[in-house]
């Protein structure tokens, strides 16, 4: 490596970042050793103070999975590790957020009433009227027909048809997005935001601050702003401690005057359109919904903009608009998900549930990664053992090393009781599908993964009887036909292999 390399890692923000938040621990956990040392008060009050955070870690409503490390940490370390248990829980900046969700939630009101029809889909399928009311008791988005979706099998052609759309609008343009990087993708977008806005077309961007932190400069979004491009960093990084920093904003979102919307796994980056290599071909999804289904990723929008922006979006002229009505029988039905205590389900981990539960034939799903919790994996193998065809579809190059052997520990039990897993030998696959009986299918940001599942802000699509699942479905076979089938022996890991993954696997509903 040569110096000139060292001194842009040594001046990095996320290097001074995770340096200061190390000292921050240091300096903590130095004045917890002293007060324990010369203070016998402190010490008893120290133990009483850690068995109530134990029965409190104990008995809180949660996955188990995300007790299980807490609690060893507890244990091993008694005292400290209570202490940082409290000051990584502790939730006021997500408080305030939560109040302006809250508010914001009161003036969507009107367009969060659920839709009549669903009392018909009731007669028509019993599961998909059940999957879709706990949809809008959870995440409050109601059930949309008279929708139109078009999915996309890979970035190439969700940009084209991005584009297209941006050329088309007259009144607002709304994005949010994980990752935004400068390159070939981001500055063809760019460069018709920058027209839109000369046009007198609204323009707001989020992206999240965390995600592009090696892709953009730390004040980009005063160069946007400066262009009269309204934008927001969401949830800016802070060198503090804080559990906060996991709930970053993973959603990709673009809504064009509350008629078009898209939304998937592709974020704003040269390596989701292939214009350069990256792990292999990166092979991703998206879909383009039309009609009243777009109402709900414009409420996902402003809900995160009005949580994070002192001056709030008002509602109404972004979702009292004239949609063309489409007759195709079936649904869609964009929700979000997020953190505690905005969200009080981990609804993306239920929809999948709910799905899998729901099957009578087959599931495919395609993920990045597969890190999931003992529900999913106990759902997919009772699944498999009822005779369902359940076949997922894993990265054949992977992005991160570690998280990759965390996927690949989770394959021996799978094929073992008969779910199908595969590799995309071309390169990295960052779909994040599921498809079920041809009927159901969900299309999103949401990993087989906790922070997907429990920590970020994320969104999906779930679709019931449009064509678009027939696409998706297709596409999955075209995926499985380029990828490699994982064999018994294959799904075998070393001693060494499992050694690690076996420690990693405890703590890794924290990271």
């Amino acid at each position: 490596m040569t110096m000139k390399k060292i001194k842009k890692i040594l001046t990095s923000r996320f290097f001074i970042s995770a340096l200061v938040i190390v000292l921050e621990f240091a300096q903590l956990l130095a004045v917890f050793i002293i007060l324990n040392m010369f203070s016998t008060i402190m010490v008893v009050l120290s133990y009483i103070f850690n068995f109530c955070v134990l029965l409190y870690v104990i008995n809180r409503e949660e996955i188990p999975e995300l007790k299980l490390p807490w609690l060893i940490l507890i244990l091993l370390l008694p005292i400290f590790g209570a202490y940082i248990f409290i000051l990584f829980n502790g939730n006021e900046q997500t408080k305030k957020l939560k109040k302006a969700f809250d508010k914001t939630a009161e003036k969507l009101s009107p367009y969060r009433q659920q839709n009549p029809a669903i009392e018909v889909l009731q007669e028509q399928n019993a599961d998909a009227y059940l999957q879709a009311k706990y949809i809008y008791r959870t995440a409050d988005m109601p059930y949309r027909n008279n929708s139109k979706v078009t999915y996309y099998r890979i970035g190439e052609e969700f940009h084209a048809a991005l584009l297209e759309a941006l050329h088309k609008a007259e009144h607002f343009i709304f994005m949010e997005y994980f990752i935004i990087e400068k390159g070939i993708m981001w500055d063809s977008i760019h460069s018709i935001l920058a027209q839109k806005v000369k046009q007198g077309v609204k323009v707001n961007v989020i992206y999240d601050d965390f995600g592009c932190m090696n892709t953009l400069p730390q004040h980009y979004y005063k160069e946007l702003t400066k262009e009269g491009i309204g934008c927001i960093p969401s949830n800016r990084f802070r060198p503090v401690l804080s559990q906060i920093h996991n709930n970053r904003d993973h959603r990709k979102i673009t809504v064009i005057d509350g008629i078009v919307g898209f939304t998937g796994g592709i974020n704003l980056a040269d390596e989701y359109i292939n214009a350069y290599e990256k792990h292999g071909h990166w092979k991703d999804s998206a879909v383009k919904v039309e009609g009243e289904a777009v109402k709900n990723l414009t409420m996902l929008f402003l809900f995160s903009w009005n949580m994070q922006n002192k001056t709030m979006l008002e509602c109404e002229p972004y979702l009292d608009v004239r949609l063309p009505a489409y007759e195709n029988g079936g649904a869609a039905i964009p929700y979000g998900d997020g953190s505690q205590p905005i969200y009080q389900d981990c609804i993306g981990r239920n929809v999948y549930l709910n799905m899998i539960s729901a099957a009578k034939k087959y599931v495919y799903i395609t993920t990045p990664y597969l890190i999931c919790d003992f529900a999913i994996m106990d759902a997919l193998r009772t699944a498999a053992k009822k005779g369902l065809d359940v076949r997922i579809i894993t990265p054949g190059i992977p992005d991160k090393k570690l998280v990759w052997l965390m996927t690949r520990s989770n394959y021996e039990p799978l094929v073992r009781d008969g779910v199908k897993i595969y590799e995309y030998t071309p390169g990295f696959i960052h779909a994040k599908n599921f498809v079920c009986d041809d009927m159901f299918a969900v299309c999103g940001t949401i990993n087989l993964d906790y922070r997907s599942l429990v920590h970020h802000f994320e969104c999906g699509v779930w679709l019931y009887n449009v064509d678009a699942i027939g696409d998706m479905k297709a596409d999955f076979i075209d995926t499985m036909a380029q990828s490699k089938i994982i064999t018994k022996e294959k799904a075998k890991l070393t001693a060494l292999q499992k050694l690690i993954q076996n420690i990693m696997k405890v703590f890794f509903p924290l990271l």
